[in-house]
């Protein structure tokens, strides 16, 4: 096991990224953290698509599959729970993947979506990454009215076919 594999699969603690007077914090990944990323992307897959195997792969083991490479996972908390979830996946040298992006359904419609997605991008920044890509679904018209007023543009060319459920890939330049 390479260094970073091991720092990733103990990491007891977590940062702080962003604490708001909306009273949502946004923390880094913690190993205390990890069975709440899978629950809030498999209940989010199973409302509107399947899990697929590449899902299956990054969510039995986030720490080799996204942090070992450089990438983290973000946690959004309001008065200690968890209510949402993204990931930010290393791509190539210049880009990181925007990825299993999942609020919880109770906490839908209040903004935190928003909340990760600005800390997620700013995070991108920081790790000096020029481009933040995802894949989507033009079916999920909330996500996708949320890329666009973000920034993100639809990428061109052919779908790269990473994701059944996908028919839109985006990116956004930093």
């Amino acid at each position: 096991m390479q260094a970073s594999e091991s720092n990733a699969a103990t990491r007891s603690l977590s940062r702080v990224l962003h604490s708001g007077a909306d009273g949502v914090t946004v923390i880094t990944f913690a190993a205390q953290l990890r069975d709440e990323f899978r629950r809030l992307n498999v209940a989010w897959l199973e409302r509107y698509f399947t899990v697929e195997p590449i899902d299956e792969r990054v969510l039995d083991d986030p720490e080799n599959e996204i942090l070992a490479a450089g990438g983290e996972i973000l946690f959004a908390q309001r008065e200690g729970e968890v209510v949402g979830t993204v990931a930010l996946r290393v791509a190539d040298a210049d880009s990181v993947e925007l990825t299993k992006m999942a609020v919880d359904e109770r906490w839908q419609g209040r903004g935190y979506g928003q909340v990760l997605l600005e800390t997620a991008i700013q995070l991108a920044r920081d790790l000096g990454k020029r481009r933040v890509i995802l894949y989507s679904q033009r079916s999920l018209k909330a996500a996708i009215a949320l890329y666009y007023k973000n920034g993100f543009a639809d990428m061109p060319g052919p779908l790269d076919g990473k994701y059944a459920r996908c028919n839109v890939q985006m990116e956004k330049w930093l």
